[in-house]
């Protein structure tokens, strides 16, 4: 992305991205009024996000009273702390010390200094060594992946080049930190020093960056001294109250405990599973920082991160003991006295790297190791004094089978899912067709979550809605804010991604539907992203099979016209706990590649295709994996089963470009979704009508 001159205008100092945004929802307000048939796209991208650089009423924006909201200070009294830590290159990861997905608004920093407030990318800030002025300069570059470039090109700002991951010619993110840092070492003669809070990044990836500088190192004319460096101070929480408040780290919210009835399985059942799995020949020590992991094992959940259920914890597990790092105070008497009887001793949250350490040291004296999981911070494998082993952790791999008390689970979540959007759909064609309704993106996602509050044991959305109209269905993770949403257009495609927890289980289901008459292009599109769907929730597959192997089952047909998309097929699910979950996947990440997909497993099913300021289109069911009965020369073959319960829009569907197999797997799946919930309905009722309508069987002309 090339950078852009700023905008001017008095006492301001708001980005470009930001007065662009301003002026949309400004406009937008304007446009309210005009014909809802209009096909102009009344859409705004949105990158609002509370507490963060975002957090402005856009109608304030260029009055005196205006907040700072540039990224333009903050980067510049960053650099002023690289300067003081001798630093050439800073890396802000988007992860916390457990490596989360999602994290809470402390955690946040890749966001606060970067103003992206996508879930997933890397921030890498780089400073002149040379720089006599006394304003540091340098570099700032975000790194993301397809999912989210649209959005990042939006919530930029002037400051900052965009790092297209996984694009042709284009280098990782990885390579271009190590790039930077050797040129500055070059161009001052003095050392390229490479910080990051060792906390934030996994020692895995500590590895590979270090792999580089070597390679890179090596190719050089001439002596060049580069070092990835450990910064134990977080640089950017340093910065941030000159800013904004710095969120609270510490939290009060409650632990409860998970009935077996929904786990299928007890704590020490589980604990007894991982050391038979990964306690052997000397290792005698397993570290878990993962906080899916650790509510899994202990069959608890919490509130720490919106839409987890998780709390945050250490554990380290030895061949004699089971600690608990965690602040004691949040845990109910009862849910104590059930961990000290699994022989659980609880520790408070802070003594966990001191503890480690200790423990590592009587570990060295008796030649025993520890087992330390890739998806373990740089930190944790800093304050080991023993040797270890590291890979795939076991708890993950055992957490991502479920078991059937689980699998039932799924099965009820999606069920009562269901119910709630086809609740959702009908009343929004009902609202948007019939009553001609305005109805924004907002008040749409609003609504759908008071159907799924009707639904026992829900407990809250499992993320971000993706409520999208028009153009913003191309933004892949796109998320309306209120204020600056977009109307639904009803001649115009719109995309709900969403998800809810139960108590019995997590749901993500993607649906795309058009309330009025849609293009030849878009159906033929939609029924080329279904097809792919359906190949693939039909698919029987050898045991041993890993997901990147039959991600093209998914993409073929859209590879047929030249089409394609830009993030992975599926993802694991958790139960009742993250909507993103591992260790397996479909899809071109390396996770995919490295681990089968096996019995029990809870997997999504979501190609998709976007047209960049125009559509977009995402199928997605979740379904299990299970044996399907077949073998060949001993080998077992797997299926998938799917449990989400919603119809797919039928007047999207081209069903001439289907095959027999497939407009037979369409039908069977209609009328499943009809007889599991068409009784749940009232007779007659416009939902009742809508379903019937929606699930009837298509036949070819």
């Amino acid at each position: 992305m090339s950078r852009v001159a700023r905008a001017q205008c008095a006492n301001c100092t708001c980005s470009p991205g930001l007065l662009s945004r301003a002026r949309k929802s400004m406009t937008f307000a304007k446009r309210i009024s005009l014909s809802r048939s209009s096909t102009d796209g009344t859409y705004l991208k949105s990158g609002s996000r509370k507490g963060s650089v975002f957090t402005l009423d856009p109608a304030s924006l260029c009055l005196p009273e205006a907040k700072e909201v540039n990224t333009s200070k903050r980067l510049e009294s960053l650099r002023r702390q690289m300067m003081t830590h001798d630093l050439a290159v800073y890396i802000i990861p988007s992860e916390d010390q457990h490596q989360s997905e999602y994290v809470s608004a402390f955690d946040q920093k890749r966001s606060f200094i970067s103003g992206f407030s996508g879930s997933a990318g890397v921030a890498i800030v780089t400073r002149e060594l040379n720089n006599f002025s006394e304003v540091p300069e340098g570099t700032a570059g975000l790194s993301t992946d397809g999912r989210y470039f649209a959005q990042a090109t939006d919530e930029l700002d002037f400051n900052w080049l965009l790092l297209k991951q996984g694009s042709k010619d284009q280098p990782t993110w990885e390579e271009w930190t190590v790039q930077q840092a050797i040129q500055l070492s070059l161009d001052s003669g003095s050392k390229g020093n490479i910080g990051i809070d060792p906390r934030l990044i996994t020692y895995k990836a500590y590895q590979k960056i270090n792999s580089i500088i070597e390679k890179q190192v090596a190719k050089q004319d001439t002596e060049v001294d580069v070092e990835l460096v450990a910064v134990g101070d977080n640089l950017v929480n340093k910065i941030w109250e000159e800013f904004e408040e710095l969120p609270p780290a510490a939290t009060n919210n409650p632990i409860t405990s998970l009935d077996i009835s929904f786990t299928g399985q007890d704590t020490q059942e589980k604990l007894a599973n991982i050391k038979k799995e990964c306690f052997k020949d000397n290792v005698e020590g397993l570290v878990v920082t993962a906080l899916d992991e650790i509510a899994w094992i202990l069959n608890l959940r919490g509130q720490d991160i919106e839409f987890n259920p998780v709390f945050y914890s250490f554990m380290i597990i030895t061949k004699d003991s089971n600690k608990l790092f965690i602040d004691s105070h949040r845990i109910p008497a009862e849910i104590i006295q059930k961990l000290q009887s699994a022989n659980i001793e609880i520790l408070p949250y802070e003594s966990f790297y001191t503890s480690l350490e200790a423990i590592s040291k009587e570990f060295a004296v008796n030649n025993k190791q520890f087992f330390i999981p890739d998806n373990a911070s740089w930190e944790v494998v800093r304050n080991l004094k023993c040797s270890f082993t590291s890979g795939l952790s076991a708890v993950e791999d055992l957490k991502a089978m479920k078991n059937e008390v689980e699998l039932q689970g799924a099965k009820i979540a999606h069920l009562k899912d269901g119910r709630a959007l086809i609740k959702f759909f009908a009343w929004l064609e009902d609202q948007l067709i019939n009553q001609a309704e305005l109805i924004d993106e907002c008040d749409a996602d609003d609504k759908l979550t008071e159907f799924r509050k009707q639904e026992d044991n829900f407990v809250g959305l499992s993320f971000s809605t993706i409520s999208a109209s028009g153009a913003n269905g191309a933004i892949i993770h796109y998320k309306p804010t209120k204020g600056q949403c977009a109307m639904i257009n009803p001649a115009k495609i719109y995309l709900n991604d969403s998800g809810s927890q139960f108590l019995e289980g997590t749901t993500d289901t993607t649906r795309t539907i058009h309330f009025e008459t849609p293009t030849e292009e878009e159906i033929r599109n939609y029924t080329l992203v279904l097809k792919g769907h359906i190949g693939l929730a039909n698919l029987k597959f050898p045991e041993n099979t890993t997901g990147n192997l039959i991600d093209s089952i998914a993409r073929q047909h859209l590879w047929k016209y030249g089409l394609d998309y830009g993030h992975g097929t599926s993802h694991g699910i958790g139960a009742y706990l993250n909507v993103h979950e591992g260790p397996i996947g479909i899809g071109p990440r390396p996770n995919a590649a490295a681990n089968p997909l096996k019995p029990g497993h809870l997997i999504s099913n979501e190609p998709g295709y976007y047209e960049d300021g125009e559509y977009g289109i995402r199928l997605e069911n979740v379904m299990y994996v299970k044996d399907s009965g077949l073998q060949y020369n001993g080998k077992k073959f797997l299926e998938f089963d799917t449990v989400t319960r919603v119809p797919f829009c039928k007047k999207l569907i081209d069903v001439h470009m289907l095959s027999d197999e497939e407009l037979g797997w369409l039908n069977s799946y209609h009328a499943t979704v009809w007889n599991d919930l068409s009784d749940t309905f009232e007779k007659h009722s416009y939902v009742y009508k809508w379903l019937k309508r929606e699930t009837e069987p298509l036949a070819k002309a």
